[in-house]
C-alpha cells in the first residue's frame, strides 16, 4: 500500500474552452457566463494503463490496469490490489486486456462488479469475455461468480472493445470491436463489432432485443452492428444510448444506437479500411453518425453524459474522452439527437492520452490518463461563477 499525493490544476474555462472545429457548420454558444471553471486534481497516480474506473461507496474507486492484468480499490490515498483476480486467466495482447468496468446498481446487497477481459479457450486460443465477481466486505478481494458471456472474437489483440453499461432498466450493454477482421461487423453469428444487451444477473439475451428467438444464439444478443471498435457507451436523461467508436484515419463516431440497427462498418477483404465508417452502399438501412471526427481521427474512447447543475451549459452535454489529442469534446446535441456544438477545455489538455471517463455520486467527472507510465485518474469539478 501507498500513500498518493495530490496534485491539483486549476484553469478558468470560460478563458480555455475553444470554439468547436471537429464539426464544420457547427456554432458554440454564443454566451459564455455559464460555462464553469473547471478545477483538476490527479487523485490516484503512479498507475499504468487504467483502462476504466467506476465509483464505489465511501469514497472509493475501482480501477483496472490493462496490461498488468488487475483490479484495484483505492481509498482515502491508499491503492489495494484485490486478491481474487488471477492476472494468469486473463489474456493480454495489445490492445486487449482488463477493459472495461461496471458496478451493479444493487451493490450495496449483492457486491457484485463486472469486467469485460480476454480469456483463455480450450485448446489454447483466446477471446473477449464479460465475467461477473463479488466484492467482499473489506475492499479488499473478489470472487468469481460466473461468466455472463464468451467468445467474442480476439485475434492479435487488435480492435478488442470492450466497454460495459448498465442501463436504468437493468441491462448490461457490451461494446465489442470487430477483431480486425473484415467478416465480424456484418455477421450477425459474431459478436465482433456489435453492442449487445443481456440480463446483467444470468447473462441470457435480453427480452426486448430485435432478434430474441433467433436461431443463432449469438444474434439473440444483439442490439446494434456494424461497429468497428466501440469504445464508450453512455445513456442520456431521456433514456436513450449512445456509443463512441474509433475511426480508422478519418471519422470517430458518436452514434445514437437503435435496437437492430446496421452502423454501416464493413472493411473490404483483407482488413482494408478504405471503405468509410458508415458504408451507405451496403444492403438495408445504415444509420449515420451523429457526431463524426473528419479526417484525421482524434482516437476517440469513453464517454458519459454530464449531469448536475453546477456544470451550467455543459450539463447534459456528452464528455468524450480522445487519446490522440490529449483532451476532453463536450457535444451538445438537442432532443432529436442533432449535433449543437461542441467544446474542448485547455484546462483538460495537459494530461496527455485520455481514455475513460465516469461520473462520481457528486456529479465530477472522473477521467484516466492512458501514457503508460505514472498514469492517473483524474477529477474534473466544476464551479460556476
Amino acid at each position: 500500500m501507498r500513500r498518493l499525493g495530490l496534485a491539483t490544476v486549476v484553469l478558468a474555462a470560460v478563458a480555455a474552452l475553444v470554439a468547436p472545429t471537429a464539426s464544420p457548420g457547427v456554432a458554440a454558444p454564443d454566451r459564455q457566463s455559464a460555462m464553469p471553471t473547471l478545477t483538476v486534481t490527479r487523485q490516484v497516480t503512479g498507475l499504468s494503463i487504467p483502462w476504466d474506473v467506476q465509483p464505489l461507496p465511501g469514497g472509493r474507486l475501482l480501477i483496472d490496469e490493462r496490461a498488468n492484468r488487475r483490479l484495484i480499490v483505492w481509498h482515502n490515498g491508499v491503492k489495494k490490489v484485490l486478491t481474487g483476480f488471477a492476472a494468469s486467466k486473463v489474456w493480454s495482447s495489445g490492445e486487449t486486456g482488463v477493459m472495461g468496468l461496471e458496478v451493479d446498481p444493487a451493490f450495496a446487497k449483492n457486491r457484485r462488479i463486472y469486467t469485460c477481459q480476454g480469456g483463455f479457450t480450450a485448446g489454447g486460443g483466446h477471446d473477449v469475455r464479460v465475467v461477473a465477481w463479488r466484492l467482499n466486505a473489506a475492499y479488499t478481494g473478489v470472487r468469481y461468480v460466473r461468466t455472463l458471456v464468451k467468445g467474442f472474437p480476439a485475434t492479435s489483440g487488435r480492435h478488442g472493445g470492450c466497454r460495459l453499461l448498465i442501463t436504468r432498466n437493468g441491462a448490461l450493454i457490451v461494446g465489442t470491436g470487430d477483431a480486425a477482421t473484415t467478416a465480424n461487423p456484418q455477421n450477425l453469428r459474431s459478436f465482433g463489432g456489435k453492442t449487445l444487451r443481456l440480463n446483467r444477473m444470468t447473462g441470457a439475451p435480453w427480452p426486448t432485443n430485435k432478434w430474441p428467438k433467433a436461431k443463432s444464439k449469438v444474434r439473440r444478443y444483439v442490439l446494434t452492428y456494424g461497429h468497428r471498435n466501440v469504445q464508450g457507451l453512455a445513456q442520456r436523461a431521456d433514456g436513450t444510448l449512445w456509443s463512441i467508436e474509433q475511426g480508422t484515419y478519418r471519422d470517430d463516431e458518436v452514434n445514437r444506437l437503435v435496437n437492430g440497427g446496421n452502423f454501416g462498418w464493413r472493411p473490404g477483404p483483407g482488413y482494408d479500411e478504405a471503405p468509410p465508417m458508415t458504408n451507405h452502399a451496403l444492403p438495408g438501412v445504415q444509420y449515420g453518425a451523429r457526431w463524426r471526427s473528419g479526417d484525421p481521427t482524434l482516437a476517440t474512447s469513453g464517454g458519459t453524459f454530464v449531469r448536475g447543475a453546477q456544470w451550467g451549459d455543459l450539463n447534459g452535454t456528452l464528455a468524450v474522452a480522445a487519446l490522440r489529442t490529449n483532451q476532453v469534446l463536450f457535444l451538445r446535441f438537442d432532443k432529436a439527437g442533432k449535433l449543437l456544438w461542441t467544446r474542448a477545455p485547455a484546462a483538460l489538455k495537459s494530461f496527455g492520452r485520455l481514455r475513460s471517463i465516469s461520473v462520481a455520486p457528486n456529479g465530477d467527472l472522473l477521467v484516466t490518463t492512458s501514457n503508460g507510465s505514472n498514469d492517473a485518474v483524474l477529477r474534473v469539478r466544476p464551479r460556476l461563477s
